[in-house]
Parts: C-alpha cells; sequence; structure tokens
C-alpha cells in the first residue's frame, strides 16, 4: 500500500528548518514583550463559568455485551449499573453506515454523516487508478529533485489536506468561547485546536510508517522467516562473544533514493518458472530506509540494548522497558535528524533471543509533527506522566497478527496502554475540575475494540481458529479476577471499565452531566467474504484474458491478484474497495468508466443489492453473509454523496469483507473461514447488527438516538446552535 505523502512531511520541515536557520524566528516577535506588558496592565475579565459536560468515549463498547456482563458480574459492574440508574438505562445509539471508526467518530466530531463529511470507509478508491487511496487525507503528488551525483533529493511541491469536512463539535464551541478538552480524539489528525486542549488518537501516524510497525529481533532464522510471511518486520541477531550489531528501522528517508535490481517477469508468471537466462533486470531508485545503529549484549540472565548516541538499558525475559529516545539521520552531518521513542520486551533468551520492539512512536518531548493543540501540550503531558505512546493504535495488534508476540504478551502490551490512559484521565480530571470556567472533557478508550477484535476467538467455541488450548490459559494476572481464562477476555474488557467509570464519578461529582458512549457494538466474524471474487463468479467484474483468480502457489500462499491491473475494465461493471464499498465501473466518474449514469447504473444497483441480500452460505444452506445493502442516495446527505460507493454492504454478525478484498485483490474463493492472525471479532457490518452504546445521568427524549444526535445534544447544552449540514436532534431533554 502506498501511503500518504504528508508521512515524508515532519522530515521536511526538519530539514527546512536546517537550510532557513540564518532567517530570524517568526515566533520570536519584537513587539510581543510591549503586547504582554498592555495585556498585564488591562484589568482581567471576569471568568465565564459554563456548565460541565463530561463524556467517556470507550470504542467498541457493544450494549449487549455491556447487559450481559451486569448480569454475570453484578459486584463488578457497580457503577455502569448506578449510571444506567440515573438516566434512561442502557441505550443502543445508532452507528454510522457503515460502522467503521473512522466513519463513526467523523459523524460524531462532525454531527454529519458521510454524505457530508466525505469519509466512508477507512479505504478509498482511486477513480483513476482502481488503487488504495487515503480515506482520511487527499494527497497531492510533488516532484523530487535529485541532486547531480549523488542518491539525495529534495522532495519539493506536492500537498496533503484533510479529507474530512466538517467542522469539529469542539471548534464549534471555541467560537463561543466555550471551553473543550479533547484528549485522543480519533481521526483527530492533524490535530484540530479548541479552547483548550486537543490531542489526537485513532489514525495519528506513527514514525515509522502511517499505522505503526513493530519488529522482531532474532537468533532464530525460521521465526524471523515466519514473521516475513506474515508481512511483518524481523531482523537477525548473530552473536559473537556475547554481542550483536543490529540497526533499528526507521522512517523511509524522503531525501535520499537507494538504486536496486529489480527481476522482470510478464505479469502473473511465477518467477521460479521462467529460466534465469530469461528473465530481465532493471534499475530503480525506491526511497531509502533510515536506521539507527543498536547494538544488543546477552549474559546467561540477562540483555543491554544500547541505542547509538542514546539510552543503554538493561532486560530480563520478560520484561518490558519504559520508552526510551532514538534518532534517525535523514541527511549527512546532522543536518536533518528525525527522533522518535520506542519500547522494548525481551521475549526470551534461551534457546534462541527474541527481543521485540515496538512500532516507532513520536517523540511527545520534540515531535517530528503536531501531535497536539496548543503544541506544546504533548510535551506538558510528558512531563507528567512520562513518555507516552502517540501513535494512534497503541494496542499493537500488528505484531499479535504477525506472531511477533504471543497472547499473553498482546495483553501485557494492552495492559501497558490501559494503565498509560489511567495516568493520563488524572492529568485530565486535575485540569478540567481545577478550571473555573467549566465547559466539555471528552476522554478516550480504545482497549475494549482493539483487544476485541484479536481476543474474540478465544472467548466463541464456534470460531474456526479457536484454540481450546489457549482459551483455557489462567488469565487472573491480567484481569484480577480469579478464576478468569482467555476464554472470559471479552467481559473482562468491559469489567476493567467500570472502576474507570468509577473513578471519573468520583472526581466530578453527581451534579455533573456524564455521558458514555461508543461508536459501534461487536460481533462475531467467522467466515471472510470476498466481493470482488463473488463480482467475478457473478461477470460484473471481468478479468483481462489469460488471468484467473488467485491460485496457490505451494506453500507460499497465493500469488497476489489486483484490481488495478488484472482486471479488463472494458468489460467490468462493478467492483470492491474498502470493507464495505461496491461502485460502479462509472462513465465519466471512473477513468475506464463504462456504466451509463442515470437507468443503467440505477438498475444495476437495484440488481446487485437483490442478488446480494439474497446469497445463502453453502456451508450450512442456511445463513445469510449479508444483513442489508445500503444504498447512498437513501441513506446520505450532502455535498458529497458523489464521492460516495453506490452500495454499503452491510455484512451479517459472523461475516465480513476479507483483509485481502478490502484492499483490492480478487481472492480464490468468495467465502471462507476466517483462519490466521487477523481480526476475529469485527463490527464492519451492517449498523443494524453492532449498535453503539448510550448511558448518561440526564434525562433522555423519547426514541432512537445516533452518532450525530450526541453531537447535536452538546451543542445546544451550551446554547449554541446546529451549524449548516449538520443533521443530528438533541438527545437530551
Amino acid at each position: 500500500m502506498k501511503l500518504p505523502r504528508w508521512t515524508t512531511y515532519p522530515a521536511l520541515a526538519v530539514l527546512s528548518g536546517a537550510i532557513w536557520m540564518g532567517v530570524p524566528d517568526v515566533l520570536e516577535d519584537p513587539y510581543a514583550g510591549a503586547a504582554i506588558a498592555a495585556r498585564e496592565a488591562a484589568p482581567a475579565p471576569a471568568p465565564t463559568t459554563y456548565p460541565r459536560l463530561v463524556i467517556l468515549g470507550i470504542d467498541g463498547l457493544d450494549p449487549d455485551l455491556l447487559k450481559e456482563a451486569i448480569a454475570r458480574f453484578p459486584e463488578r459492574t457497580k457503577h455502569f449499573q448506578a449510571l444506567a440508574a440515573q438516566g434512561a438505562g442502557i441505550q443502543d445509539l445508532a452507528t454510522s453506515v457503515p460502522p467503521q471508526s473512522p466513519v463513526a467518530w467523523s459523524n460524531f466530531i462532525t454531527g454529519r454523516n458521510p454524505g457530508g463529511h466525505g469519509i466512508f470507509d477507512f479505504i478509498h478508491r482511486d477513480a483513476q487508478t482502481y488503487g488504495v487511496k487515503s480515506s482520511i487525507t487527499n494527497d497531492e503528488a510533488g516532484t523530487d529533485i535529485h541532486l547531480l551525483g549523488t542518491n539525495y533529493k529534495m522532495p519539493w511541491g506536492g500537498s496533503s489536506e484533510p479529507n474530512r469536512t466538517g467542522q469539529p463539535f469542539w471548534s464549534v464551541l471555541g467560537d463561543h468561547d466555550v471551553p473543550a478538552d479533547v484528549w485522543r480524539m480519533p481521526i483527530n489528525y492533524p490535530v484540530e485546536p479548541s479552547k483548550g486542549l486537543s490531542f489526537p488518537g485513532m489514525m495519528t501516524p506513527a514514525v515509522d510508517s502511517a499505522y505503526g510497525e513493530s519488529t522482531l529481533f532474532t537468533t532464530d532464522i525460521a521465526k524471523k522467516l515466519e514473521v516475513e510471511v506474515a508481512g511483518g518486520k524481523a531482523k537477525q541477531l548473530s552473536f559473537r562473544n556475547g554481542k550483536a550489531v543490529t540497526q533499528i528501522p526507521g522512517p523511509m528517508n524522503s531525501f535520499k533514493d537507494e538504486v536496486i535490481e529489480v527481476k522482470v517477469t510478464p505479469s502473473g508468471v511465477d518467477p521460479s518458472t521462467v529460466p534465469e537466462a530469461d528473465v530481465e533486470t532493471e534499475e530503480h531508485r525506491v526511497p531509502a530506509l533510515c536506521e539507527a545503529g543498536m547494538t544488543v549484549y546477552i549474559t546467561d540472565e540477562a540483555a543491554a540494548i544500547s541505542i547509538e548516541g542514546g539510552d543503554t538499558l538493561v532486560l530480563r525475559p520478560g520484561e518490558w522497558s519504559d520508552f526510551v529516545t532514538v534518532n534517525f539521520s535523514m541527511v549527512p552531518m546532522g543536518m536533518s535528524d528525525m527522533g522518535g521513542i520506542v519500547r522494548f520486551y525481551l521475549r526470551s533468551l534461551e534457546p534462541e533471543v527474541e527481543l521485540y520492539m515496538s512500532p516507532v512512536n513520536m517523540d511527545p518531548m520534540a515531535p517530528a509533527a503536531i501531535i497536539s493543540e496548543p503544541d506544546t501540550a504533548a510535551a506538558d503531558l510528558a512531563g507528567q506522566i512520562g513518555l507516552y505512546y502517540t501513535q494512534g493504535m497503541a494496542e499493537d495488534v500488528g505484531a499479535l497478527k504477525r506472531g511477533l508476540i504471543d497472547v499473553p504478551e498482546f495483553m501485557q502490551q494492552s495492559t501497558l496502554v490501559y494503565e498509560e490512559r489511567g495516568r493520563m484521565l488524572d492529568v485530565a480530571l486535575d485540569r478540567y475540575m481545577t478550571n473555573d470556567e467549566g465547559g466539555l472533557l471528552f476522554f478516550y478508550y480504545s482497549s475494549v475494540d482493539l483487544c476485541a477484535h484479536m481476543m474474540w476467538r478465544h472467548t466463541d467455541v464456534d470460531h474456526p481458529h479457536h484454540e481450546p488450548a489457549i482459551a483455557a490459559q489462567d488469565s487472573s494476572w491480567w484481569s484480577e479476577r480469579e478464576g478468569s481464562t482467555w476464554k472470559d477476555t471479552v467481559m473482562d474488557l468491559i469489567l476493567r471499565m467500570d472502576p474507570v467509570l468509577g473513578h471519573i464519578q468520583d472526581r466530578i461529582g453527581a451534579d455533573t452531566a456524564l455521558v458514555v458512549m461508543s461508536d459501534h457494538g461487536f460481533a462475531p466474524y467467522r467466515r471472510k467474504f470476498d466481493l470482488n471474487s463473488w463480482l467475478y463468479d457473478n461477470g460484473y467484474l471481468v478479468l483481462k484474458e489469460g488471468r484467473t483468480k488467485e491460485q496457490p502457489v505451494g506453500s507460499a500462499g497465493f500469488a497476489e491478484v489486483h484490481l488495478g491491473d488484472a482486471v479488463d475494465w472494458s468489460k467490468t461493471r462493478a467492483y470492491g474497495m474498502g470493507f464495505n464499498g461496491l461502485y460502479l465501473n462509472l462513465e465519466g466518474r471512473e477513468a475506464e468508466g463504462i456504466v451509463k449514469p442515470g437507468a443503467e447504473a440505477d438498475a444495476l444497483v437495484a440488481e446487485l443489492k437483490r442478488k446480494l441480500e439474497a446469497l445463502v452460505d453453502p456451508k450450512d444452506g442456511v445463513s445469510r453473509p449479508v444483513y442489508r445493502c445500503d444504498l447512498a442516495k437513501d441513506v446520505y446527505v450532502g455535498e458529497r454523496i458523489g464521492e460516495a460507493p453506490e452500495i454499503q454492504v452491510g455484512y451479517n454478525s459472523n461475516y465480513g469483507n476479507s483483509d485481502e478484498a478490502s484492499v483490492g485483490r480478487i481472492t480464490n474463493s468468495w467465502l471462507s473461514d476466517n483462519l490466521g492472525g487477523t481480526f476475529n471479532g469485527s463490527h464492519l457490518m451492517s449498523p443494524d447488527v453492532v449498535a453503539g452504546i448510550l448511558l448518561t445521568n440526564r434525562e433522555l427524549e423519547a426514541g432512537a438516538h445516533g452518532l450525530v444526535d450526541i453531537t447535536a445534544s452538546i451543542l445546544r447544552y451550551y446554547g449554541v446552535d446546529l451549524l449548516p449540514g449538520m443533521i443530528g436532534k438533541p438527545a437530551f431533554k
């Protein structure tokens, strides 16, 4: 996947600072002292007091699962029970179409649905290339100016603008002088300012990549290959006299290329079947990877990790380190460096050395990009709680997916995030409760969502990837509940949120308005649907002559087949991209569109909807993989409907579009068991299957409520009118 160009811009900013270091800093205003003196001489305005409203966002908290947790563990859910008794009980909160986190939180942030804010999926398609496109940013390519006689270049031009439209509610409050502190809000990157603090959450990039990728250092060659086959990063450690020298992989170097030779064989042909003499090679310039030196020393009992130019730490097997800083050089002589932070976990010393390293997070003390508003807030927070995860998805689901860590280690790492979030919450509450102006506080927890994605199969005995031996392992050290096992993980994730809620209730008092909400619920994901494979089997998607769907290639899995290079677009009428999106190959919109807008397109959409909703799983002859298909023209309002997929395929509980199909692959079978390391619990389904949750100590208006209604409720609570394009109705009486 091509990463958005904005991931290179922090480095460009650093280099620009080095080049123009002779130019006076624009922040050094020569008149600043006089302005400050004038303000200090004027009488301070009397503080305005606004009513207090606290919102706890718990990503993925499902109303039915919460009710089950209360029924099974009444003594451990007292704070949820108390809040439900104060208001209207445990309410379903209508989620977005589709119920994906970027979409749902964008609904909440803007008070619009995707037709207004323009976020339709985690993944959008490029109508010109039929390839993957970021849903979060609009990227325009720039020009690389190569420096003659070197491998260095200067990235020049290009742009990367936020794709979401619609003003965030906390910014609207700020326009009316209402304070709002927003902590770890998903889809708040680039960071939107408020009259208060604003921190981003999900979709905030790491230094090494958009989502962040961990690394396994190991002496075990077989383990290294296993991780790499699964799509992970691994580095071999070779020890001599107890010492191994290696490198920490960092970001791609925007200022340097490497020239590599690439073997060229005909498209779709297995290179192993072509005689070596007939294989041509081409030279390609590719961005160089930034790396930082690291030396590992081992004894029988511990490992010492020494980072070049930085810290040295000692770990014993089973120990996690704190965050340490690491520096990556972009150009010679230190003219442009990029810093980050990592933490280590020593998995083992015998029989093989295995050392996990987290993704390279931005260093909040010196971030490579702005990760808070005001921009000093990130460092201020680190000064209070220590270095912390700044990447959007802090729980390292990728490491568990790719075999870098196992289940107990993943839950240990997730606990580090949970405990860090607790320290952050204390800082947030201290600031909020000592602020005489009052206003809004939003605080976000990700643990339920990200852990349930990976741990559901251990809870679900009917899941095809359920492993009874793992499910039966003791988890009481993590849950702090005697007798618990990994089979109880989903329940225990909910139970761990009850003391968080109780802590907030104790700090803010009974008179403060309190809302607990989630963006969506959760359901099992047992069977993988491949929308492109189904479209191919039914004649809506046609491959080029001689091409087939993905076929097995020995033990290496499948030879990948992608929309962009395998499809005959002169005959293809529909294709899938993203986790729920089905697009027509529309004339005048797609580069090679053939479906005429109007009656022809409408008839095709109706036909696809009818057939998908009528599908039956051949495995049992009864189950329906698709719960409902939502048509963009029926469910969206706003100026950006024209960018939407014609159909959002709403899968039933137990079903979801596969990871492979979501990025435009055409796999071998349109329906298969969900095996391997992928998400095994999900919410990328029909919104009716995975409603979110709403609890509050305030009375609610009668009827159903959705995410956009919470936005409307916030604004009305402070006497602020909804902006044009906002579609919610206030839920609070």
